[in-house]
């Protein structure tokens, strides 16, 4: 999966908890959406785990670009959207939109959910 966050910080801490799970890889970790793009492009991840608000492409642009350039399944995880966002983040192509503040295992859930719509996690 391709984790894409801009807060350094958080990136690093769910790229952490994330690492832990047996199951789960972390392939690559952003902090924008015109990097994701680009990664997705030569390597397209499974998942990509999104955040929403990102400098440059926001998460619904990186979204829709990611959809229309690669197989990769997008779960967008942001501190806060309201129902237009999520709206437009779903019709980008998002499987799943969560908060911030979701517990880890409502957060794997849906990564794994999004890998099993069409590739293997591993």
């Amino acid at each position: 999966m391709l984790l894409v966050e801009d807060n350094d910080v958080f990136r690093e801490a769910l790229e952490l908890m994330l690492a832990v799970m047996p199951d789960l890889r972390v392939a690559g970790s952003v902090g924008d959406g015109e990097t994701a793009l680009e990664l997705c492009r030569e390597d397209c991840p499974d998942v990509v785990l999104m955040d929403y608000r990102l400098p440059g492409l926001d998460g619904v642009e990186a979204t829709a670009a990611i959809s229309d350039g690669c197989d990769a399944a997008v779960v967008v995880l942001t501190a806060t959207a309201d129902r237009g966002e999520l709206e437009a983040l779903r019709d980008a192509g998002a499987v799943a939109c969560l908060t911030k503040d979701s517990e880890l295992n409502e957060i794997v859930g849906a990564i794994r959910d999004a890998a099993a719509r069409g590739a293997s996690l591993v």
